[in-house]
């Protein structure tokens, strides 16, 4: 990014580390704008967001007669997933928790996800990944120097969700994803993990190891879990009043949660990303994008927001020792993973990918289905 250039919009906090960001007269940018406009929509809204809540937690206890369990909730041991599932069970759901297990929890996430499943009488299941396959697809994405290099993370994840929870034909899948701190993303700093065009040819061109067993997520499998096995992804955390520092302390007393240092370190490796590789190779600064949706929803000032991005997102002391420990666990030298870090920075449009025909698939469900708020698009 040419710093002569740099600009960041006077409403929110994003700024040209999105090589697409766009700004009106007033220097408001098309994120913020866009969240307001359309996305606030589906935050909480009271009363309205209560009653559709309600029915479509009725519609999860009806369709769960006869089976084990209602509904399936994705836990990581962090914060919008443990909350997730403690909304669940005061709603009265019968829960199956699925960890996907890729190698990197911290010790924290482990001991709440055990204190999740005792403590809320919720069964999980653990989805392991053949490490030397994901060790491989990891290292592959490093080696494409993409801001998405947790991409292996997220197609699995999705993959472990909906095989768990078709084993057990169950139709609601509940994730902590909420508009309220992630409202606003570019596509430019975490491109669409379903697209398997760009997926593969990474894996194919900087990988060395044929995958055989990695649990792959793409459209045609989307458009088979979602239309023939009729799995809904149920995003319960827009329909509450959620804020997360408000649920961290429920929590802590209730749950006996424990916090993990950061945004999303109850994986040392996707801490690690979105805190350290992505500032110092893109000079992205994730809080922004954090931040912004909160400035939007009211949650945060904007005065407040830029204070705390004084701070770097990493923690200086514990760097070092944290990419001297995912360099020895990804099998390769320090001296390796430094030059890797030095490679110059792509992004998805250097690499051959469906996202024209990916946009039209999703923005035509989006027309057709546009009053159900709980799609998984």
């Amino acid at each position: 990014m040419n710093s002569t250039n740099y600009q960041q919009c006077t409403r929110c906090l994003m700024d040209t580390t999105d090589p697409d960001i766009r700004f009106n007269g007033q220097g408001e940018c098309n994120h913020c704008t866009e969240f307001i406009q359309t996305r606030a929509l589906y935050n909480y809204q009271g009363a309205k967001s209560d009653a559709e809540l309600a029915a479509w937690v009725g519609r999860m206890k009806k369709d769960g007669q006869g089976k084990e369990y209602d509904c399936v909730v994705g836990l990581s041991g962090g914060i919008d997933s443990s909350y997730a599932a403690h909304l669940c069970r005061k709603m009265g759901l019968r829960v199956l928790g699925v960890h996907m297990d890729n190698g990197w929890n911290s010790e924290e996430a482990v001991m709440n996800i055990k204190n999740i499943a005792k403590k809320l009488n919720v069964d999980y299941e653990s989805y392991v990944l053949d490490w030397e396959e994901f060790k491989d697809l990891q290292l592959a994405f490093l080696k494409a120097s993409v801001p998405e290099a947790d991409t292996p993370t997220d197609i699995a994840i999705l993959a472990a969700l909906h095989k768990v929870a078709s084993k057990y034909k169950i139709k609601y899948i509940i994730s902590g994803g909420n508009f309220a701190t992630e409202g606003i993303l570019p596509k430019t700093w975490h491109y669409n993990a379903k697209d398997l065009t760009y997926f593969n040819h990474i894996q194919k061109k900087f990988g060395t190891v044929k995958l055989r067993k990695f649990p792959t997520f793409g459209f045609q499998k989307e458009m088979y879990y979602k239309f023939i096995r009729r799995i809904k992804m149920v995003y319960i955390l827009n329909y509450v009043p959620f804020v997360k520092d408000e649920a961290m302390e429920l929590l802590r007393q209730e749950l006996d949660w424990k916090y993990y240092g950061g945004k999303h370190y109850e994986s040392k490796y996707t801490g690690f990303i979105q805190s350290y590789y992505l500032f110092e190779k893109f000079g992205i600064d994730y809080r922004r994008a954090t931040f912004s949706s909160q400035i939007c929803t009211g949650e945060i000032t904007r005065e407040e927001a830029l204070k705390q991005l004084e701070s770097k997102p990493y923690n200086d002391e514990k760097v070092q020792e944290e990419k001297i420990y995912i360099a020895k666990k990804l099998g390769i030298s320090i001296e390796e993973f430094e030059e890797i870090m030095k490679l110059p920075g792509h992004y998805y449009r250097h690499y051959p990918n469906d996202e024209k025909k990916l946009s039209f698939i999703y923005d035509a469900y989006r027309k057709i289905f546009k009053k159900e708020k709980l799609g998984s698009f």
